[in-house]
């Protein structure tokens, strides 16, 4: 097992359910197996790509043990733990750790605009759930809150916040941004938004936890290592052979395409959580025209 499930590639496998909710255990079992076997440093379950806003607290469960039964300490397995009230995301925490988790990941979840104090007193009130080592999950494109750097040094202050999974920067200043927190924060830093994961990595982050790498986890953990090694040269050519699947992501949502590619690999059900729909034949053709060279090499390093 890794010594952190906070450094090198976490990858966040899509969650195979049915169009009600109900988890598919055999079919999440396949897609584990394959980021155990190809070595990834930590599976990040339920995440946005694993549709934990759209799941019930039962069937969550349901995957947490599946995942713990299957992956069985091979890898470290990082849980989401968001909701919308605290005291249902404190239930979560314990859920998972009471599983056997290894660490939990929480986005500050809402309906009403929260405020810096209402995260931070949302995000203490869950670490002091369970000893588990805690990632925050800083992701405005969905809570549609946005850390402040005072914040994350208020969070960090707490024993067992660890990390951040961070957007990538407006201004795509990565070095300014890691400095700045790594001057005020002790967090393990990294960043998801693959289109920008071979610059995160490159610019010293410290983890890429990546959608991609939940499905294709070889390509992912080849740039990963390129990449954390100063290979620029490398992380660059892998990054632009990934770079179709970026573009397909940017058009129509990383979860559309991945729900859409889970099915055609793996010849599983992954239903997209109403109210989100399938992609179109169309859509579904520039989805696989943009994929399959990597699914190629995919399947070329199993040989």
């Amino acid at each position: 097992m890794s010594s952190s499930p906070f450094r090198g590639l976490s990858a966040f496998p899509p969650t195979p359910a049915g169009l009600y909710g109900r988890v598919d255990i055999e079919a999440l079992g396949r897609l584990l197996e394959r980021l155990c076997d190809a070595g990834v440093a930590s599976i990040g379950l339920l995440g946005s790509t694993g549709i934990y806003a759209y799941l019930t607290r039962e069937e969550r469960l349901r995957a947490v043990n599946a995942a713990v039964e299957c992956v069985n300490g091979r890898v470290p397995l990082v849980v989401g733990a968001g909701a919308l009230r605290t005291d249902c995301a404190v239930d979560l925490a314990r859920d998972a750790e009471a599983a056997g988790a290894d660490a939990l990941l929480l986005a500050p979840v809402s309906y009403t605009p929260l405020t810096q104090e209402e995260v931070y007193q949302h995000f203490l009130a869950v670490a002091k759930a369970t000893r588990l080592p805690l990632c925050i999950y800083n992701n405005p494109g969905t809570t549609h809150f946005t850390f402040s750097r005072e914040l994350l040094q208020r969070l960090s202050d707490i024993g067992t916040i660890r990390a951040v999974k961070m957007p990538l920067p407006a201004d795509g200043d990565l070095r300014g941004e890691l400095a700045l927190l790594r001057e005020k924060t002790r967090l393990a830093i990294g960043y998801s938004g693959d289109w920008g994961a071979a610059e995160a990595l490159l610019s010293g982050a410290d983890a890429w936890y990546s959608v991609i790498g939940g499905l294709l986890p070889r390509t992912a953990l080849a740039l990963t290592k390129a990449a954390m090694a100063g290979n620029d040269g490398e992380a660059r050519r892998l990054d632009g052979l990934l770079r179709p699947l970026w573009d397909v992501f940017n058009a129509y949502g990383s979860i559309r395409v991945v729900y859409m590619l889970v099915q055609h690999l793996l010849d599983v059900r992954a239903d997209l959580p109403r109210p989100l729909l399938p992609l179109g034949p169309a859509d579904r053709q520039r989805v696989f025209d943009a994929a399959s060279p990597v699914i190629d090499l995919e399947r070329q390093s199993l040989l």
